[in-house]
């Protein structure tokens, strides 16, 4: 590996010199111009893509908002674009679509800019190499938002003089691999300001990029208002929700899901989400005799209605960004147990006032903390009546005037003079 992550600098330095970009961090920005996005498929769901439109919309109420999508596969988004935001594909990869031969040809070959341990390199290929240089080449000014490493050190590379990039980090500090961290600290003349969810996040960045003149700076998901009003009789339900994937830690859920479905075979668990370990929670299910129990649903944009009707929210991640599912439930009174896993969960619920926190993967006392408040209405009703007023911390408008700040600060604080690279 380290053989293949030499290989790769050498070559995408070949490519950033021969395509001669000119100095960029320590120029002198452009004029205040329109905010820009760039994410990796405006299409795809999830938490992140859902995240990164909400502000799109926050800003677009005073700001020309865009949002670069690298590619698109579905044919239709599974988030509707927000008023006021526009949007351009670098890359469209639908199969409705039409594609020359030089695309098709490009997009068998491998990238090369990322580098080979970064989690988005399947994602990249020569095309999208030359498709993303192009766009970011002909920026003019203005603010441009990266959403993830991989798209960090790309426009580090190559946005324009002028151009204020600032990179939002949706994942938590310590799972980045340690050679694009390396490549981040290399970069770092090419980012004006990191955007972080979480405190913990904050300290681990500044301590990494603070000594390079990089703003730091925690905003956390904004929380746009879902449907379903809470109902004053709940029904019999823990809900959770989100990816099938091994982060989510739902075969941790399950196994501490026996235990309820012994003592209380009315309630029944709820998991809505998609995801690649669909079969074997499936398998697990049905292994431990729950399949009357336990309910493996689709990933539903309906969300809202089912936290409105729940008894209870269980998160049992095995680490997180920040957990703005979270917050969804706490707006629906919902009252909310969680691992206490790195990061997020321990920074938005205060426990035993509008949550219970157990310790991170341990099942016994995620089994625990869901008897308790089965076993306990009042207990129940009180931690859920504290969510709403928690929530509310974290609306649109709150979040958005906080970005609106930092990215006035990143524009107005960028330091002019030579290009140490």
């Amino acid at each position: 590996m380290h053989e293949r992550v030499t290989a790769h600098r050498f070559l995408s330095r070949a490519v950033q010199l021969a395509l001669r970009q000119p100095t960029r961090r320590h120029s002198a920005p452009a004029v205040a111009g329109p905010v820009r996005f760039l994410v990796m498929d405006v299409h795809e769901k999830g938490g992140s893509v859902r995240s990164n439109l909400l502000l799109a919309g926050g800003l677009a109420r005073r700001h020309p908002v865009e949002v670069l999508s690298l590619f698109i596969e579905d044919e239709q988004p599974f988030y509707p674009p927000p008023a006021g935001v526009t949007s351009r594909v670098l890359d469209d990869r639908r199969s409705s679509v039409r594609t020359s031969r030089l695309q098709r040809l490009l997009s068998r070959v491998p990238s090369v800019l990322l580098n080979p341990e970064d989690r988005s390199r399947d994602s990249f290929t020569l095309w999208s190499d030359v498709q993303v240089v192009r766009a970011l080449r002909r920026l003019d000014g203005g603010w441009l938002i990266t959403t993830r490493p991989a798209l960090h050190l790309v426009a580090a590379r190559f946005a324009p003089p002028g151009v204020v990039v600032v990179a939002r980090e949706h994942d938590n500090f310590t799972k980045m691999r340690a050679a694009v961290r390396e490549d981040l600290c290399t970069l770092s003349s090419g980012i004006d300001a990191v955007s972080v969810l979480t405190r913990g996040d904050e300290q681990d960045y500044d301590a990494l990029l603070g000594s390079s003149g990089v703003a730091v700076f925690q905003a956390p998901n904004a929380l746009d208002p879902l449907p379903g009003v809470p109902a004053d009789v709940r029904d019999d339900v823990v809900l959770a929700a989100g990816r099938l994937a091994a982060q989510k830690g739902f075969d941790l859920l399950i196994e501490a899901f026996v235990p309820v479905a012994q003592r209380h075979p009315g309630w029944r668990l709820r998991v809505f989400g998609d995801g690649p370990r669909r079969a074997e929670l499936e398998a697990q299910v049905s292994a431990l005799h729950l399949d009357d129990v336990v309910e493996l649903r689709p990933a539903t944009k309906e969300i809202g209605p089912e936290m409105a009707s729940a008894g209870m929210f269980v998160l049992s991640s095995r680490f997180e960004g920040f957990g703005r599912v979270v917050l969804e439930a706490l707006s629906k009174g919902l009252p909310v147990v969680s691992f206490d896993c790195p990061r997020g969960p321990a920074e938005i619920i205060t426990d035993g006032t509008d949550g219970v926190l157990v310790p991170a993967e341990d099942v016994a006392a995620l089994s625990a903390a869901m008897l308790a408040l089965i076993e306990d209405d009042g207990l129940r009703r009180r931690l859920g009546d504290a969510g709403p007023a928690k929530a509310a911390r974290y609306d649109l408008p709150t979040i958005t005037a906080r970005w609106e700040d930092r990215l006035r600060a990143a524009f107005q604080d960028r330091p002019v003079g030579a290009d140490p690279r």
